[in-house]
């Protein structure tokens, strides 16, 4: 049965007032399908695009089940990659758990735990923690898992991405055995299904669109541009169209290329209209800047893949991929900034020569053809420097070696030219020193 309102799932009056005052009206289809069995208590894996409603369809039925504040000790833990992701579904708690006297505590590393133990000593029924830090603290005795009735793992995905298998399963050996159990991913991998595995007994697979669809409501283009000034001279253009463009994310593959886009942009628009996010950067500067645009008061937002996941923002008009993403699934993250919950949104992708290869594992990933758009006439399209140009072709060259293992490539075959003229000069020498020619021997 589908439901049409959020009161269909009974849940309390203090949820329905919370979601009221948020202005959610009606379920989006991860939530119609994952709330019912998570308030049965079943055990459900959702295989969820970013972007599509999937925190509160974990979140409000977690705040129905455990109604109010009991005891000290977490009857809830949430697992997230990222700390920017685990602040963010502490915020949807907040929103939602308004009118309740559920208490959450975040917990995440890069700062002093300090605060974090002081906030679980005065008792806590939610903990959203990244992984590392949540096992930091529990060895260090400052948690106690014994109360835990409700585990969820949140990106299942980009922790197996980022390496945390190995703390999951410490984490799964030290909470209660009997618990519900929730696992929540935009891609099915293979190290995803394996941690499903371990984690899920005989869950409820929710499922809403095939595997790694972009949302429906993101419009996508591509370009294919020459080099990096292009790029630059294009990404100009487009954001000629202010009214248009008035809320847009421009993400880049490496830290160096975002800091040079950020400098041009900072220089165009202003200081007050432009922030950069990346690994680099510090806790809080990363968290200041996510804030500034939330509110609006920051028009773009320049970043790199740290920044691709759980970025809640509603509004974002524009995502543009400055560089396509070797991960490919990154690319269903990128765009899923844009286009939340109903709203729609543009999805513009710049790719030069040797990111043309992920553009076509894109597609196939994706099971639809990106449309191609031309370069404008006003668009200066510049000429490839020899260093870039020797840097696109030793990546095709790669590309080739890797779809074809025997492939030399053109750099190899100069190579190999060059060897072959040294050993018939060396064979040459020999001839004329034969007392050389027989000491090698």
């Amino acid at each position: 049965m589908e439901r049409k309102t959020f009161a269909d799932f009974k849940f309390n009056r203090q949820i329905l007032n919370a979601i009221e005052e948020t202005g959610y009206t009606e379920p989006t289809p991860v939530q119609q399908k994952a709330i019912p069995p998570i308030l049965a208590g079943q055990d459900v894996m959702g295989v969820a695009q970013t972007g599509t409603g999937k925190t509160a369809a974990f979140v409000l039925p977690l705040l129905m089940k455990l109604k109010y504040a009991q005891g000290d000790d977490p009857r809830a833990l949430i697992l997230s990659p990222t700390r920017e992701l685990a602040m963010q579904i502490e915020a949807h708690i907040r929103l939602f758990a308004k009118y309740t006297d559920l208490r959450t505590v975040v917990l995440y590393g890069g700062l002093g735990p300090k605060t974090q133990i002081a906030e679980l000593e005065k008792g806590a029924d939610i903990v959203v923690a990244t992984p590392g830090r949540f096992l930091d603290l529990y060895l260090a005795g400052h948690l106690i898992t014994k109360s835990l009735k409700i585990l969820v793992m949140d990106e299942a995905d980009k922790m197996m991405d980022m390496g945390f298998i190995g703390k999951l399963h410490r984490i799964l050996e030290v909470v209660p055995r009997k618990r519900q159990n929730l696992l929540f991913s935009a891609t099915m991998g293979e190290l995803v299904h394996k941690i499903a595995g371990d984690f899920l007994a005989f869950p409820t697979v929710v499922e809403v669109t095939e595997q790694a669809t972009p949302a429906q409501t993101v419009s996508q283009m591509l370009y294919y541009v020459p080099n990096l000034k292009t790029k630059i001279n294009l990404l100009q253009h487009l954001l000629k169209n202010d009214e248009a463009a008035h809320r847009l994310i421009v993400f880049c593959k490496t830290k160096s290329v975002a800091d040079n886009v950020f400098h041009f942009l900072e220089r165009r628009y202003g200081v007050e209209n432009v922030r950069v996010i990346h690994a680099n950067k510090g806790q809080n500067t990363r968290i200041n800047s996510i804030n500034a645009f939330k509110e609006g008061s920051v028009r773009i937002l320049v970043a790199t893949d740290v920044a691709a996941r759980g970025l809640d923002v509603s509004n974002v008009s524009h995502v543009i991929n400055f560089d396509v993403p070797i991960v490919i699934e990154d690319y269903v993250h990128r765009i899923g900034r844009t286009g939340r919950a109903y709203q729609t949104g543009d999805a513009i992708t710049f790719c030069n020569p040797a990111e043309e290869y992920y553009i076509r594992k894109i597609e196939k990933l994706i099971r639809q053809q990106i449309p191609v758009r031309d370069i404008p006439d006003d668009v200066t399209i510049e000429n490839t420097g020899f260093e870039e140009r020797q840097a696109i072709a030793r990546e095709i060259d790669a590309q080739k070696r890797k779809e074809n293992p025997e492939f030399q490539g053109a750099f190899h075959e100069k190579k190999t030219k060059n060897q072959q003229a040294d050993k018939h000069q060396r064979a040459g020498s020999r001839k004329h020193n034969p007392r050389q020619s027989k000491r090698r021997r």
